[in-house]
C-alpha cells in the first residue's frame, strides 16, 4: 500500500490504524467516512509521527484527537 497516494481507501486505513495505536474506545468517535481527502496530508503527518513513536502519553492522544476534529467533515 503506498500512503503517498492520496485516496479514500489510504485515508481510511491511516484513521482505523490511528484509532487502533491511540486505542480509541468510542471507536464511533473518530469513523474514517467522517474525513476528506482534502486533509490528507495532515492525517499523513499524524500516521507517521504515531509509526515513528512507541508509546504515546495520556496528552499526546488528547492533542492528536483535537487535531483529527479539527480535519472532520462539515456536517450539512
Amino acid at each position: 500500500m503506498d500512503l503517498t497516494v492520496q485516496s479514500e481507501e489510504n485515508l481510511h486505513y491511516m484513521i482505523e490504524e490511528i484509532k487502533r495505536k491511540l486505542q480509541v474506545v468510542n471507536v464511533g468517535a473518530i469513523r474514517a467516512e467522517g474525513f476528506d481527502l482534502q486533509h490528507y496530508e495532515d492525517i499523513f503527518d499524524i500516521y507517521e509521527m504515531l509509526n515513528r513513536q512507541s508509546r504515546v502519553s495520556v496528552r499526546e492522544i488528547e492533542a492528536i484527537i483535537a487535531e483529527l476534529s479539527k480535519f472532520r467533515k462539515e456536517e450539512k
